[in-house]
């Protein structure tokens, strides 16, 4: 299969790195405004293969010179949506980074574009293919520690004013928001992939750190409502002054499971917790700590699911909850 990538700072480094792990992929071009770039993770990409990936200043130019079956979208948030458009309505395959998009009416389009194209969109929430989330997800599903009722999660991580040097960010226009849709999305995913679609969300939106300097928050709580009676309390927040380990904690009637960073704890009902997993993967994807290692695992399963006919969990149905509690929350900023 015959892959672009438009977009080529950080982030498109791990989607190459992952594709580079698997079989019958070349990445054919790479697209990006600064030239410069392209042809730099170009270079990097095709030292020692038979083949030679090509660099180009935009992704019409990419489309059009190149016979691609797949594009990832690794570009600034406010492009998400068009150059999905773009990409789909071209008969490709659409592979985008978060979020997949920066307002409900982009995503509401979305679903229509992609409707009448009956076009293959995935997302890249990686999180979902951690091992502790897979983990986790056993423990609950075996129903060793009763039915699940709620869930907390806390994102306490550092951007100060240089983060917000590069002209989209820290712009409610091309970033969206702030701490919610850049950093913790992921969080909220993984909150809501467990828990389902909440009845109710009410929040608070606010910007401590930065006040003057960006548009965007740095801190966000919600406190969301489910059915059966089940809740959950999510805070998140840029103000720190480190990237803490998040976590991720579910109440269930016989005990709790909490993710904290790369380790699964375990508390019975009167007992003391117990650390039940730690994930040493050996393969440790290119990009910062916090992105996780489910980069790998989650672009292989679109692939897998684009050969194979299979429905990927990532689609435009599957982040849809995570995209409408998202929205609900900056209602009310």
């Amino acid at each position: 299969m015959k892959v672009g990538i438009v977009g080529c700072g950080n982030i498109a480094k791990t989607h190459v790195w992952a594709l580079n792990q698997m079989e019958d992929i070349q990445i054919a071009g790479f697209a990006d405004t600064e030239l410069q770039k392209a042809e730099k993770i170009s270079e990097e990409y095709s030292c020692g293969k038979v083949f030679h990936s090509n660099a180009y200043n935009s992704l019409e130019s990419m489309i059009k010179n190149e016979k691609l079956d797949a594009v990832h979208i690794c570009t600034p948030h406010y492009l998400h949506v068009p150059q999905i458009i773009q990409v789909v309505k071209a008969g490709i395959a659409a592979f985008s980074e978060k979020p997949p998009a920066i307002s409900i009416e982009e995503f509401e389009n979305l679903e229509k574009v992609s409707e009448k194209n009956c076009a293959k969109i995935g997302f890249c929430f990686q999180n979902r293919y951690n091992k502790t989330v897979t983990k986790a997800k056993q423990i609950i599903n075996s129903g060793e520690i009763g039915e699940l009722i709620g869930a907390r999660a806390f994102v306490t991580w550092r951007r100060d004013e240089d983060y917000y040097k590069t002209d989209w960010k820290g712009k409610i226009s091309t970033e969206g928001g702030g701490v919610l849709i850049n950093q913790a999305i992921h969080t909220l995913d993984l909150l809501l992939y467990f828990l389902g679609k909440p009845e109710k969300v009410e929040a608070s939106v606010h910007n401590h750190h930065l006040k003057g300097k960006i548009e965007v928050e740095d801190t966000v709580e919600a406190w969301m409502t489910f059915d059966k009676g089940r809740r959950a309390c999510f805070y998140a927040s840029n103000g720190y002054v480190s990237d803490a380990p998040v976590i991720l904690e579910l109440e269930c009637r016989d005990g709790t499971v909490s993710i904290m960073d790369k380790c699964i704890l375990l508390s019975k009902k009167n007992k003391m917790p117990d650390i039940i997993y730690v994930n040493q993967d050996e393969k440790k994807a290119v990009g910062k700590d916090y992105w996780g290692n489910g980069h790998l695992e989650c672009i292989r399963d679109f692939y897998d699911s684009f050969l194979n006919g299979k429905k990927f969990q990532n689609n435009l149905e599957g982040v849809k909850t995570t995209m409408q509690t998202m929205m609900k929350i900056y209602e009310q900023r």
